[in-house]
């Protein structure tokens, strides 16, 4: 990383904002820090932010870049590391770091972020992907809606409201002057908050210590109080709550918080939604079925195995990350966020490497990129499935994804991908009438 710093420091121009990202090895070091970052990119502004988005170190220079002062202090959910001193290491977590990934997409012109967004559509539109559910952060809901009325977006896209927080609590206000449907491809619905971190962060609360940290287990970023607070404005506003909840600590907090506001009575039918879901242990899965909840999982996180062993230990690591047994215990699950691919991603959902006891087949996996994931948008009346009545959205496959090895799944691509009975890619291999 080191090398590569000095490298781009001497090819970007001075004072350009230099960004990369990083894992847990480069993270977990004890020289990761900002200081480190002014000396090996002396003129630059420098941000290197982990995978998952959960963290991130930044220099001087770029603390300054993006308006974060020495005393700035820390957010509601987030934290920014501090020396003896009290000054900023350069070091943020979780709604900390979402401040700074914030302020990076303020820096980007409207023609940059037009490109960007015309670029992910095109894409998604090639997959034969025909809709997606879209978390704000860090654009912020209105510019999102801007950037896809402007694009214009030729598939189907769901803004859900992702605020941020400052030290005097969470933004409520996000993205709520906005119409439900300022369009008719876009749905401005939900709201999500970040309720802790990730393994790669070692920022998931769980139970037990971390077996990587034994004199830490995590942390929640909002208190019960806090989730009540969240599922209280959900029946408020009558909007549907995603939380973001990746540790077991987190999902016991965030059921209980369920029970404490109305139990199933009042959330078996609001189709709450735990985003990810790792934590979702044996323990907790008929409470979990019980209250109505959506799990949201992410097939990419089942190829971390070898660090979440390294960080909770082999027994833990094998009860985490649960696909089949949910299924089995009634619970409804819908493909989660990851790279673009969803192919890639059944297949890591089929296949479930160092976990084939947990892995679903492939026509579950479908199901719950497609039906379910309508469901968990309250949209499956109206797509996820193809039935007489409800809207055509459909993609001819470049080939049966039901039946090529598992290796060749990701090459899969559109050949015709419809939206609303419209055509949004063609790549010429089809004749239509």
């Amino acid at each position: 990383m080191a090398d590569q710093l000095a490298e781009a420091e001497t090819k970007a121009p001075r004072g350009a904002l230099i960004i990369g990202d990083i894992g847990p090895t480069a993270l977990d070091d004890p020289q990761a820090t900002g200081t480190s970052l002014d000396k090996l990119a002396p003129n630059h502004p420098v941000m290197l932010r982990t995978w998952s988005r959960h963290a991130a170190i930044v220099n001087r220079l770029g603390l300054a870049k993006l308006g974060v002062k020495d005393d700035e202090p820390d957010p509601l959910g987030g934290r920014f590391l501090r020396s003896n001193s009290g000054k900023l290491t350069g070091v943020a977590f979780e709604y900390a770091a979402f401040r700074l990934h914030q302020a990076i997409t303020a820096l980007a012109s409207e023609t940059e972020a037009l490109q960007q967004m015309r670029a992910f559509l095109s894409e998604a539109a090639r997959l034969g992907v025909t809709s997606v559910q879209d978390m704000s952060l860090p654009a912020g809901a209105e510019r999102c809606v801007g950037l896809l009325e402007k694009a214009p977006t030729p598939i189907r896209v769901r803004v859900m409201r992702m605020a941020c927080t400052t030290s005097d609590g969470r933004d409520t206000k996000e993205g709520r002057s906005l119409p439900r449907n300022p369009t008719p491809l876009i749905t401005v619905s939900g709201t999500k908050w970040v309720l802790d971190g990730s393994p790669i962060e070692s920022s998931a609360a769980m139970r037990k210590p971390y077996a990587s940290n034994p004199n830490s287990s995590g942390w929640l970023n909002f208190n019960e109080k806090e989730m009540e607070a969240m599922l209280r404005e959900s029946l408020e506003n009558d909007d549907q709550l995603l939380a973001h909840i990746v540790g077991d600590r987190t999902t016991e907090a965030f059921l209980t918080a369920m029970e404490a506001t109305g139990g199933k009575a009042v959330w078996e039918k609001r189709r709450v939604r735990i985003e990810h879901g790792d934590g979702v242990m044996p323990d907790l899965v008929s409470q979990t079925k019980n209250l109505g909840v959506i799990v949201v999982e992410n097939p990419t996180h089942v190829t971390i195995r070898e660090l979440l062993v390294k960080r909770f230990g082999l027994e833990r690591a094998n009860e985490l990350q649960p696909f089949r047994s949910l299924l089995e215990a009634g619970i409804r699950l819908a493909g989660s966020d990851g790279p673009n691919n969803p192919y890639l991603n059944i297949m890591l959902a089929s296949i479930y490497p160092g976990k084939p006891k947990e892995a679903v087949t492939r026509e579950q996996a479908v199901i719950a990129y497609t039906l379910t994931s309508a469901y968990a948008e309250f949209a499956e009346k109206d797509k996820g499935s193809l039935e007489p009545g409800k809207l055509a959205d459909l993609a001819v496959l470049s080939q049966d994804i039901f039946t090529i090895p598992p290796p060749e799944l990701p090459k899969t691509e559109s050949v015709l991908t419809l939206v609303g009975g419209k055509v949004v890619y063609d790549a010429h291999a089809v004749r239509t009438q």
